[in-house]
């Protein structure tokens, strides 16, 4: 199947939709909450919408920052994005009481794609283990090699991903398969080979420089 190519304003569009998908859940929780207290007069009811407001801001708080970068132009003014800020965004979207985010990287300054390119990754191994489990990120040979592994009960990835990571979907692109496809263009972009494979409880992504697959292959 030939690689598809989607126009700049289609991309935009479709990008800009995933985006706010992500957040209108918590902010529509905001308003629901701020009509609570408006019109309620019971103290553990308003205590109730108050503690729903301070935990929805959180999460619209953590899906914007790393929607930033991971979609956005952070960090624009320079080619490189500090691993640190990836981390931070990454533990602020994923760590809760059913996932735990092991971040394996140093902190270093690397290509804002290959970044963008990590987070994306990350995003499409939370969604194989809609149930929890471990999230691993391992960046190493100075980000020539990018790998993240989910493991939890019954991992597993949607039929469509692997094609929309090729850039070879079936049936198009939708607002849904958007943030697969951008994966994969990210990963083009940044000149690295990404593969996902998959096992019981066990999904894999990695991103590797050309070289980087053929030394390790040879070792």
């Amino acid at each position: 199947m030939a690689e598809i190519s989607l126009e700049p304003l289609d991309l935009a569009a479709l990008l800009c939709s995933r985006v706010c998908h992500d957040v209108i859940s918590p902010v529509g929780a905001i308003v629901n909450g701020l009509e609570v207290l408006e019109d309620e007069k019971d103290a553990d009811m308003r205590a109730f919408a108050l503690e729903l407001i301070k935990k929805s801001a959180r999460t619209a708080s953590a899906r914007l920052q790393f929607c930033r970068l991971a979609f956005g132009a952070a960090g624009s003014a320079g080619a490189a994005i500090d691993t640190g800020d990836a981390e931070n965004v990454a533990r602020g979207l994923f760590a809760d009481d059913r996932t735990r985010l092991d971040w394996n990287a140093p902190r270093i300054l690397l290509a804002k794609n290959k970044v963008k390119l990590v987070l994306n990754m990350c995003l499409i191994a939370a969604a194989a283990i809609p149930r929890g489990g471990v999230i691993s990120v391992t960046i190493a040979d100075e980000g020539a090699i990018l790998s993240v592994d989910a493991r939890g009960v019954n991992a597993r990835v949607a039929a469509h991903v692997p094609g929309l990571l090729a850039g070879e979907p079936e049936g198009g692109v939708d607002a849904h398969g958007i943030q697969a496809y951008y994966t994969g263009l990210v990963a083009r972009d940044s000149g690295l080979d990404l593969t996902l494979e998959s096992a019981p409880d066990h999904v894999s992504l990695s991103a590797r420089a050309p070289a980087a697959a053929v030394a390790e292959d040879a070792g």
